[in-house]
């Protein structure tokens, strides 16, 4: 079997539908070029009317069977009843759960949200963004959560993000529809990547999250209802910020910046 040409790719995010928006065509282009792909979702219980979906959207993707960690959404207390809320979890006992799932999986490379909570700032998505970088560092410590298995370390951990360059039509579109549009500093952006050839299949990934589609509000929702031709321009790049996780060489005598 040849050799990927892209690495293994673990998606991290909060609530089903972020991995089809928000890096929906790397993880389509990770699958065609022949590397492995999973995604991890905090928030939703396996038993909840968004479980299927998600299914169906990452079977799309090629990312495999749905892996989620149960919790509840903060906005949405029919996401998963009787289980505590994600941004009320122990923080010890989220970050154990996800670097389970980084040990098992093995990926080279994790992405998830970035620090501000993905425009809109949804405190899961920020939630999601804190665990996600101490799990990474904890899954490379086999003195960290040994119960989780083997110790593994990513080479690559990367935040996916809007600039305020490129947020353009999408941050218009949801002003409108009351949300708020918190993208970073263009100088922020590492990584600017173009889908386009894999834009269909991230398109029928958000289509899969057939709620979310018939709802006005949500971000399907307002992409549905777009012209195609504008659609495909918002989906057709995405944006990263590149974390590196594990130690950094430096100065090995002084505090270096």
């Amino acid at each position: 079997m040849p050799t990927p040409s892209l690495p293994s790719l673990l998606g991290v995010f909060a609530h089903p539908d972020d991995e089809s928006l928000l890096a929906g065509g790397v993880l389509a282009q990770h699958h065609a070029a022949g590397a492995r792909t999973a995604v991890v979702t905090a928030t939703w219980a396996p038993t909840s009317r968004r479980a299927p979906e998600l299914a169906d959207a990452l079977a799309v993707l090629g990312a495999g069977p749905p892996r989620l960690l149960g919790y509840g959404d903060a906005r949405n207390p029919e996401s998963a009843p009787g289980e505590v809320r994600l941004v009320d979890a122990p923080l010890d006992e989220a970050v154990g759960r996800l670097v389970a799932h980084i040990r098992d999986l093995r990926p080279e490379a994790v992405v998830t949200h970035d620090a501000v909570g993905q425009l809109t700032g949804h405190p899961d998505h920020r939630r999601t963004h804190q665990i996600t970088l101490l799990a990474v560092e904890a899954a490379g410590l086999a003195h960290l959560y040994p119960e989780a298995g083997d110790s593994w370390q990513p080479r690559a951990l990367y935040a996916a993000t809007h600039s305020e360059s490129g947020v353009g039509r999408l941050g218009t579109l949801l002003e409108r529809a009351g949300k708020s549009v918190l993208a970073v500093p263009d100088t922020y952006v590492t990584t600017t990547v173009d889908v386009s050839p894999w834009a269909a299949t991230k398109w029928r990934a958000i289509l899969a999250h057939r709620g979310e589609v018939a709802r006005e509000r949500p971000l399907p929702g307002i992409l549905a209802r777009l012209p195609e031709t504008e659609r495909a321009e918002i989906i057709r790049t995405e944006f990263f910020t590149r974390l590196t996780p594990g130690p950094a060489p430096g100065d090995p005598h002084r505090l270096t910046v």
